[in-house]
């Protein structure tokens, strides 16, 4: 009896939500760019807040559905293989970008809760998960600027990595990923 093969690519759903989960994070970085183009207190300025605040709640419910369905499936493999400092750097990559999708929601959460402020989620409004402390709102508020900040330069190595293997390395790791025929 044969072993079975492993998938030449992720799942339908792993893929569908990278994609959806970078246009998400794209449009939650756009909202807190283009924001400071308003003045404060003007509605467009609000809108875009409230729009950051929402995508990236959307984004904290969906990194554990995709967590879930990494869980769930084979994780396919890259051919040929990373030699092993190649890989070791991959999968912290990874877990820094779990990370960012975990930490920065949640500290967005924390910020509003920690300000007194409603947590807006699509005609919802989210409990506070602390009790008002405004100090306390102002330092999480500066760690997720930093988890922002970062979040530029894991993204983008994580994109120019999966380009290099593509066109420099030629290997399957973008290949994977990759929406179309599985």
């Amino acid at each position: 009896m044969n072993p079975p093969s492993l998938p030449t690519r992720y799942g339908k759903l792993s893929i569908a939500l990278h994609w959806l989960m970078l246009i998400l994070i794209a449009a939650v970085y756009a909202c807190i760019e283009l924001k400071g183009n308003f003045p404060k207190g003007s509605d467009t300025r609000e809108l875009l807040k409230q729009w950051h605040f929402m995508l990236g709640l959307a984004v904290f419910a969906l990194v554990w559905l995709r967590l879930l369905a990494r869980s769930l499936s084979p994780t396919p493999a890259i051919v040929p293989a990373l030699p092993a400092w190649q890989a070791i750097p991959a999968k912290l990559m990874h877990l820094a970008l779990y990370i960012l999708m975990i930490g920065a929601p949640l500290a967005g959460w924390l910020i509003l809760s920690a300000a007194g402020k409603p947590i807006p989620f699509f005609g919802l409004e989210l409990p506070a998960l602390m009790n008002k402390d405004p100090d306390l709102a102002g330092t999480i508020k500066e760690w997720h600027e930093l988890a922002g900040s970062a979040g530029y330069w894991l993204i983008g190595l994580h994109a120019a990595a999966g380009l290099l293997h593509h066109f420099v390395v030629r290997d399957n790791t973008l290949t994977r990923i990759l929406p179309g025929r599985n």
